[in-house]
This record gives structure tokens, sequence and C-alpha cells, in this order.
């Protein structure tokens, strides 16, 4: 399920390009770090875009991802930093690390490619197996907003540069059953109306909503924290593009 949703992470160097400068994120993982010594896991961790300036910062940080291009990213990344960053290569639904930690979290919306209700347990379960008792679980996902999913997203960018035109068309559409939203994107290069390449890709995200998060956490043995709009702590409501999620295993 997961190994045929990478089609968007097939380059990590521009994914890092497009995604290096968000901080929002990492600004509100660290406030509840800093003073954690013991080790702290970073779900889907991609190329490291916080285990890397997490770890500059002393604290003991395992990166788990299950793609191992953006894995190998990270882990020249971290060497030019001169950094000793364990990166595990794992599924999050079957996490096998030889450790127990106080706080775990997954950013970038990873939570949304856990596409069925059977993957999002595993997850949960997966997570609860490695955190301490009272340990706590971040992560954030988009907030379904009908008004935008209810609607067949098309969208056409073109760029001319040095005699080439590049045409790009994104197409979104919702299944309301699945909850998944389906995000096709076709890239066309051409020169003097010759067609020179295509290219096509694709990715599938799961909405979750929010009645549904609080039973599922719950379901699992998770006490929900906060529940915010943003990583800027504002509050969650109908319209927020996000939802923050910020939960605490019972025991």
């Amino acid at each position: 399920m997961f190994e045929s949703n990478f089609q968007k992470y097939k380059n990590p160097a521009q994914y890092d390009t497009l995604h290096e400068s968000y901080q929002d994120d990492l600004i509100y993982i660290m406030e509840h770090a800093q003073e954690i010594h013991s080790p702290i896991i970073d779900l889907a961790c991609g190329t490291g875009r916080l285990t890397i300036p997490m770890s500059k910062q002393g604290l003991h940080v395992i990166g788990v991802d299950l793609h191992e291009g953006m894995l190998n990213r990270a882990r020249k990344k971290a060497t030019v930093d001169n950094l000793q960053i364990q990166f595990e290569q794992q599924d999050c639904t079957e996490l096998n690390l030889d450790t127990k930690s106080p706080l775990i979290f997954m950013t970038g919306n990873s939570f949304q490619h856990f596409l069925t209700n059977e993957s999002q347990d595993k997850l949960l379960q997966s997570v609860s197996r490695h955190l301490e008792a009272g340990g706590e679980f971040i992560f954030d996902t988009r907030n379904p907003i009908l008004a935008e999913l209810s609607i067949v997203d098309v969208s056409e960018t073109v760029e001319v540069k040095n005699g080439k035109r590049k045409e790009v068309n994104n197409t979104e559409t919702y299944n309301h059953s699945t909850q998944i939203l389906h995000c096709v994107t076709e890239t066309v290069l051409k020169e003097d109306e010759e067609t020179l390449h295509t290219e096509k890709e694709s990715i599938s995200l799961r909405y979750t909503y929010p009645m549904e998060l609080k039973r599922l956490l719950g379901a699992h043995e998770f006490e929900l924290v906060h529940l915010y709009g943003t990583w800027k702590k504002l509050e969650f409501i109908k319209d927020s593009p996000q939802m923050i999620v910020h939960c605490r295993k019972r025991g």
C-alpha cells in the first residue's frame, strides 16, 4: 500500500528544496522535546528535515522511514554535518525498534498515507508499543473541508524557458465513500509544439474527520492533550487547514 504511493517522493533533493524552509512543526516539537534525554522517535522522517536540526541541538533522535531514497539523502546530510544519527528503514505500522520513548512524532501530514482503518489501527498500535507509559505522540493531518473536497480541482501552470514550454496539469478528485483524495499531476515538456517528454505521477491521501479521530485515539488508549488548527497553536475550527494532534498514552 505504501510503496505504490511513493511517486511524489522519487526526487528527495527536490523534496528538500520544496520543504526545507518550513519550520512551524519543528518549533512546536522542540518546545516539548528540549528537556528529554532519552531517545525520541521521528516517524516518516523523510530526508531528516526535523531529525537533523533536533540532533544538532543535542537531542537523541531516531529517524524512521520506509522510503530508501529519502533515507539515503538523510544519511548523507547527517554525514556532512558530522552527526551520528540512527536512521531505520521500517514500516511505521510494524515498528521494531529496541527502545521505548517518551515522545514520538510524525509531521508533514504523513498520517494521510494510512489509507485504511486497518492501517491507522496498526500505526497507533505500533506507536503505543514504542511509547513509555504516559508518553506523547504528536502528528498532523489535513482537515477535511467539504466545500473544497466536494469539487474536482483542476489547475494548470505554464512555464516558458530557453525556448521550451513546460505545462503542469494537476487534478484532485475526492472519493467520499473511502475519504481518499486522489491527486494526479501530468507534466509535459514541449519545444516548437513538439512534445519532448511527458511524465505522470500520483498520490492518494486519506482524510480523517475530527470526531472519527478522537474515537480512534480513544480506542487505542490515547487521551487527547491538545487539538490545534495549525502548528502555531491557533484554535481548531471548522475551516482550519490542519489538525495538530497532541495525545498521550494512558498508563
